[in-house]
């Protein structure tokens, strides 16, 4: 066989990258080096660059192609249209030299092997000059599925070879300073994997809007993974950690349920070969594929990552394609690339977004990149009216494919009603710096040509297009300027999808996770209500119920899967650092907020000062609820193996309290030192101060709620309009209170920090706890920076009393 023109996977690897492109040589080097570690990835062969250019040569192409795209302004919608297509007909209609039909026909029959009949193939192209570290062509020519019979295989190769010249592939050569004729197309042509009859997807080892490194996130519909890339539909998402995960835990960090409406199928009797059919309701409301599945995927693309990191030198994020086959039950892997955007970011500076004001948004969907932008509506519902889009404009479309890249760099902003985090919207979007929101389900319907809109996608992983222009702050900061103080300084953080980017914030861990966030924006419901779901008599919080827990038949575990993944997010995101979460304290009005809460909640003159906090947690009234929030600390902890997590308790008035919640938590299994767990206490009420020696033989630590200290030591209801102005935490009172804390604290070998508002709002508060010797200070995000710069400056000219750290170091911190 003339292997100049025809090559077996089990025969290529990376270095034949010039000959096979780099689609197909990725799939030689992992057919070739991971098959035998379990990766399964299906067999087949490649056409090579040199088959490419015989038959450009001998249907004398090259001189057709030199003479239609000279000088070429891709710029020119209608221009670039019209020579792609003179292009692409005349390949179609170029016979292919009798080599090659000999050559492909011959390795087609030797695919079938014993087996009767031909196989059903997939048939993919490889451009030559693919995934370089400065380019990333994939998605930009064809791939054609369920292809079967020696006729149906050569047409197909014939296609491949004029996609190259698809009118956003010269654009994108174009772009980027390829010669036409230096990037040639292989093509590869694979087993097919029966994911029809199952599920597929994508996968990448970066998070792909932060570039947050130790995640994997997976992609996942029903049918031929084409609707995952294409963005057809609404995928679920999946979120593993990359570290845990290679320790033997299960780190599933999120899950998401996508809308899936469709699944590409074999087309059995018409003449195409693939058809797109709906996807019936009940599917559409499962998980496309199961944990183990899941953590299998991961599992997987942390080794080939591995492989191709120690290949090339350098840490390789990877962008991998994978399928399910519904009639083994089989997982396979279907190609794999470098990352090219995330993994490319300058981590050393940080480039913040931040909205002014706000208006009604008025669609929300998948938030893509961390960027705001505005300008007028402009709703483009087929790639025919693509010349109507003018510079600046925000498109609103259906979905992309790569027909539309010419447009996309003129967009300010991008909205897709459909596709998830890893289409093709998305996937550009990155690549040209664009903010995008994908999976609005109803942009299209909902904003109208000339409407001025602001896109936000700086707001965490939901994206929201508000009316109007509104105005945003950038704030670009050079990380390596920025000195490391003595004093800890960490992070309050609520929001469990702005941790993975908040990460990147100079930090030395998370001082206050809110549990409360966690509720209230994903779980929703009250614990006491999930728990007696059998019981309910309100049709209309039933029904309620019913929306959220899709496919959780036991409702608690909703409960305990949410607020454990949230936990989790964050913890993962910090990790090894420690990450203090706060158990609910949530004010009885509040929780009365929650689905079904009203039920379950006393009316109180003064929740402020009723029954929340460690009142709650041993109290029959609410013991239940708190058993499920120890569960998801376990599962945190245990089974996602994220120990970096600890445990605060709110309010505790008296010690004996503390005692009781202490043994309410072991009752459930979480108990301090079990793989080393610290419970805190918040040190926000007066007694806690006074008796602070008894308090820190039952708690590690202590962190200052300043907010609830102040208002119970100036006797200030800070709900309160008319006595608001005497809320000050820089009274006197305040101060020595919390100076006594400290000090107290430092006595007795306990840490200290604080969590509440005050250092966040004033610099000069930082700099009084950095003078009184404190740990560490946990601040807002959005003045970390700000406030570390303040805190240097005061630990240059004041030598502090002595922390903890000093003082201690043989404890844990």
């Amino acid at each position: 066989m003339n292997h100049s023109y025809i090559r077996w996977f089990s025969d290529l690897g990376m270095a034949d990258l010039p000959t096979v492109g780099g689609k197909n040589a990725s799939l030689g080097e992992m057919f070739r080096e991971l098959t035998s570690e379990g990766i399964q990835v299906p067999a087949g062969f490649a056409l090579t660059a040199d088959a490419y250019r015989l038959f450009l040569r001998e249907a004398k192409l090259d001189h057709t192609v030199a003479e239609l795209l000279g000088g070429i302004d891709t710029r020119n919608i209608e221009e670039l249209r019209r020579r792609g297509q003179l292009i692409r007909h005349a390949i179609l209609a170029a016979e292919l030299p009798l080599i090659l039909v000999a050559k492909i026909t011959e390795a087609y029959t030797e695919m079938a092997g014993e087996k009767t009949g031909l196989p059903s193939v997939a048939v993919r192209s490889s451009a030559t000059a693919e995934d370089l570290p400065d380019a990333s062509f994939a998605g930009q020519q064809e791939s054609y599925l369920n292809v079967q019979g020696t006729y149906a295989l050569l047409d197909a190769c014939k296609r491949c070879f004029a996609s190259l010249f698809k009118d956003r592939a010269i654009s994108y050569r174009v772009d980027k300073g390829f010669d036409h004729l230096k990037v040639a197309l292989s093509v590869g042509v694979q087993h097919m994997v029966r994911s029809d009859l199952a599920s597929s997807g994508v996968i990448f080892t970066i998070d792909t809007e932060t570039g947050f490194r130790d995640a994997v996130l997976i992609n996942a519909a029903y049918g031929l993974g084409e609707n995952v890339v294409q963005g057809t539909v609404n995928p679920d998402e999946y979120c593993v950690f990359k570290p845990t995960l290679k320790a033997g835990f299960k780190p599933i960090l999120q899950k998401r349920v996508g809308t899936k409406e469709f699944k590409l199928i074999f087309d059995q009797g018409g003449g195409k070969m693939v058809k797109n059919v709906p996807v019936p309701a009940g599917d559409r409301a499962k998980f496309a594929i199961t944990d183990e599945e899941i953590l299998q995927l991961a599992r997987w693309a942390c080794r080939i990552e591995d492989h191709y990191s120690k290949r090339r030198g350098q840490p390789t994020p990877m962008d991998i394609e994978w399928a399910k086959d519904g009639l083994t039950g089989d997982l396979y892997i279907l190609q794999a690339r470098p990352e090219t955007v995330q993994s490319r970011k300058d981590v050393d500076v940080i480039e913040s977004y931040t909205l002014k004001e706000r208006s009604a948004p008025i669609i929300t969907g998948r938030s893509v990149g961390e960027k705001i932008a505005g300008g007028p509506v402009r709703v483009i519902k087929s790639a025919q009216l693509l010349g109507q889009f003018r510079d600046g404009e925000v498109l609103v479309t259906d979905k992309t494919d790569p027909d539309w890249e010419p447009i996309m760099k003129k967009a300010a902003a991008i909205v897709t009603n459909r596709g998830g985090r890893t289409c093709h919207a998305a996937i550009v979007s990155r690549e040209l710096g664009v903010p995008a929101i994908v999976g609005t389900e109803h942009g299209t319907e909902r904003l109208k040509d000339g409407q001025v809109v602001t896109v936000s996608c700086a707001e965490g992983d939901t994206g929201f297009v508000y009316d109007g222009k509104l105005a945003f702050d950038v704030r670009r900061t050079n990380l390596k300027t920025l000195g490391r103080p003595r004093t800890k300084v960490m992070m309050n953080v609520g929001n469990p999808e702005e941790a993975f980017a908040l990460s990147f914030i100079p930090n030395d861990g998370v001082g206050l996770a809110r549990e409360e966030f966690i509720i209230t924006s994903t779980i929703k419901i009250h614990p006491l209500a999930l728990l007696d779901y059998d019981r309910l008599a309100d049709a209309e919080v039933k029904r309620q119920i019913d929306a959220l827990t899709i496919g959780y038949a036991d409702k608690p575990r909703y409960f305990v899967e949410k607020l454990a993944q949230g936990a989790a997010m964050i913890a993962a995101a910090f990790y090894p650092k420690d990450v203090i979460l706060r158990l609910s304290d949530f004010k009885t009005n509040e929780y009365a907020n929650l689905i079904g809460g009203r039920a379950y909640e006393p009316a109180e003159e003064n929740p402020m000062i009723g029954f929340r906090g460690a009142s709650r947690y041993y109290h029959p009234r609410y013991r239940e609820g708190f058993a499920l929030e120890c569960q998801a600390v376990r599962k945190v902890r245990e089974e996602m193996g994220l120990t970096n997590l600890k445990v605060m308790i709110p309010f505790c008035r008296t010690v004996e309290e503390g005692r009781k919640v202490l043994l309410e938590m072991a009752k459930h299994g979480v108990t301090r030192d079990v793989r080393g767990l610290e419970v805190y206490m918040m040190c926000e009420i007066p007694s806690n101060v006074i008796l602070a020696d008894e308090f820190a033989e039952i708690f590690d630590g202590f962190s200052i709620g300043s907010n609830d200290l102040t208002q119970l030591i100036l006797g200030v209801d800070r709900d309160s309009e008319i006595v608001a102005p005497i809320f000050d935490e820089r009274n006197p009172a305040v101060k020595k209170m919390i100076a006594q804390a400290i000090a107290a604290c430092r006595a007795r070998g306990r840490k200290i920090g604080i969590c509440g508002q005050a250092p966040s709002d004033y610099p000069e508060f930082a700099q009084f706890l950095v003078e009184q010797g404190i740990d560490s200070i946990s601040l807002n995000p959005d003045t970390v920076l700000k406030t570390t710069a303040a805190i240097l400056k005061k630990e240059q000219a004041v030598q502090p009393k002595g922390s903890f750290h000093e003082t201690v170091p043989a404890l844990r911190h």
